[in-house]
C-alpha cells in the first residue's frame, strides 16, 4: 500500500508541475504566432488547466475505470465552483466585467443541464460522446470568433497584463510546451495507477477515489492561477479559469473518455454528483451572471459555495466504506 500513496502523491506533484509549465509554453507559443489574448485565455489556457483531467480520464476510461474517468470530470467541476471559487472571492470579491464571461456564465449553464439530461438513461455512449465533442468543437468555434471580435474585452486586458509581466522567448516556450505535455501524460499514468490501487485497497470505489483526491489533485493549476488573478485584481481571469476549465470537463473531458470506452454511469453519480454540479452551476449563474449590472461575488457568497464543498465532502467521506 506505501507504493501506491508515493505514486498518488508523486503523480500529482508531478501532474500540477508539469501543468503549470504546459500552460506557461503554450501561451507564450500563442503569443509569438500572434493568437489575440482573448483567445488565449480562452482556449490555451482553458485546455492547458483542463490537460490534467483530460489525460487522466482518458486513461482511466481506456483501462475500464469509469467511476474514475468520471469522478474525476464531475468532482474537478464541483471542485472548481465550491472550493476554488469560494477560497478565491472569501480572499478577494470577485467582479464580472467581461461580456465575454457573461455569456460564457449561461453557456456552461445550458452544457451543464444538457450533459445531465444526457446521462439520465444510466449511460454514456458512443453517441453520446459524440455529441459532446460536437458541442465542445461549436464552442470553440465561437470562442475563435470572439477572440479576434473583441479585442478590447476585459478578459484581454487581464491576459494581455500577465503575458507582458512573463514574457518567454519562442525556443524555451515551445520547449516547455512538448516537455510539459510529455511530463502531463506520464504522471498521470503514475496517478491512476496509484489511484486505483489505494482504491482496492482500502475498499472504496473508484468513484471516491476520482471525486476526492483526484478532482482536487487535478484542479489545483485552477486553484493556483486563480488565487493569483484575484491578488492581482485581475477579477474576470480568475472567473474565466473555472468556466473556461468546467466547460472544457463536461464537454471534452466526458467526451473523450466515452469515445475511448462507452460506459455506465454509476448510479451515485446520477443522483448525487450530477445534482450537486448542476445545482453549483446554476448558483454561479445566479450570483455571477449580474441581471442589473457587473456580477459579482462577495465574500458571503464565496463563504457559502466554500462550505457546500466541505459538507459535500464530508458526506463522501462518510459514506465511503
Amino acid at each position: 500500500m506505501l507504493m501506491p500513496l508515493i505514486a498518488i502523491v508523486a503523480g500529482l506533484a508531478l501532474l500540477v508541475w508539469s501543468a503549470d509549465r504546459f500552460v506557461d509554453g503554450s501561451a507564450a507559443a500563442a503569443r509569438h504566432f500572434g493568437m489575440p489574448p482573448l483567445l488565449i485565455g480562452m482556449i490555451v489556457v482553458g485546455f492547458g488547466t483542463s490537460a490534467p483531467e483530460m489525460v487522466v480520464s482518458a486513461l482511466a476510461a481506456s483501462q475500464g475505470n469509469p467511476g474514475l474517468a468520471l469522478g474525476n470530470a464531475y468532482g474537478s467541476n464541483i471542485t472548481n465552483i465550491a472550493l476554488i471559487l469560494g477560497i478565491t472571492a472569501l480572499m478577494a470579491p470577485i467582479a464580472v466585467h467581461s461580456q465575454v464571461m457573461r455569456k460564457e456564465l449561461p453557456v456552461l449553464t445550458l452544457v451543464t443541464l444538457g450533459a445531465a439530461w444526457q446521462l439520465l438513461d444510466g449511460w454514456l455512449s458512443r453517441w453520446d460522446a459524440v455529441s459532446l465533442m460536437v458541442v465542445f468543437a461549436a464552442l470553440l468555434g465561437w470562442s475563435i470568433w470572439t477572440g479576434r471580435s473583441r479585442p478590447d474585452d476585459a478578459l484581454a486586458a487581464d491576459i494581455g497584463d500577465e503575458l507582458a509581466a512573463h514574457p518567454m522567448p519562442l525556443r524555451p516556450a515551445l520547449f516547455w510546451l512538448v516537455t510539459g505535455l510529455v511530463l502531463l501524460i506520464l504522471s498521470s499514468r503514475l496517478l491512476v495507477w496509484g489511484a486505483v490501487a489505494v482504491a482496492h485497497g482500502f475498499g472504496v470505489s473508484d468513484l471516491f477515489i476520482g471525486l476526492t483526491i483526484v478532482a482536487v489533485g487535478t484542479s489545483l493549476p485552477e486553484l493556483a492561477s486563480s488565487i493569483l488573478a484575484a491578488r492581482k485584481g485581475e477579477h474576470d481571469l480568475a472567473l474565466g479559469n473555472i468556466l473556461g476549465s468546467n466547460l472544457f470537463n463536461t464537454l471534452a473531458v466526458v467526451g473523450i473518455a466515452g469515445l475511448i470506452h462507452p460506459m455506465r454511469v454509476p448510479d451515485d453519480i446520477l443522483v448525487r454528483d450530477l445534482p450537486v454540479m448542476t445545482a453549483l452551476t446554476l448558483a454561479l449563474f445566479v450570483i455571477g451572471y449580474g441581471f442589473r449590472g457587473p456580477g459579482r461575488i462577495n465574500r458571503v457568497e464565496g463563504g457559502l459555495l466554500l462550505a457546500t464543498f466541505i459538507g459535500y465532502t464530508g458526506y463522501l467521506a462518510a459514506t465511503a466504506f
